[in-house]
């Protein structure tokens, strides 16, 4: 993948964990899991040809009750 082997992502992840601590990755592992699926709902989006809104504003949009609120 990026030339890194086993002894290396033992070192980042070691360091990571020594810069963050214990209590914090839990949250960034949240964080990062929410942004790829966010990025891959965006990416599916374009190629599905529906570009105009994101699936999360949509997702917002379908359980206000009235629909979608106009400008």
């Amino acid at each position: 993948m990026f030339g890194l082997g086993t002894q290396e992502l033992i070192i980042i992840l070691a360091i990571v964990f020594l810069i963050f601590g214990a209590k914090k990755l839990p949250e960034i592992g949240s964080g990062l899991g929410k942004a790829i699926r966010n990025f891959k709902g965006g990416v599916k989006s374009i190629e599905d040809g529906n570009s105009e809104k994101p699936p999360e504003e949509a997702k917002k949009e379908a359980k206000e009750p009235g629909g979608p609120k106009s400008a």
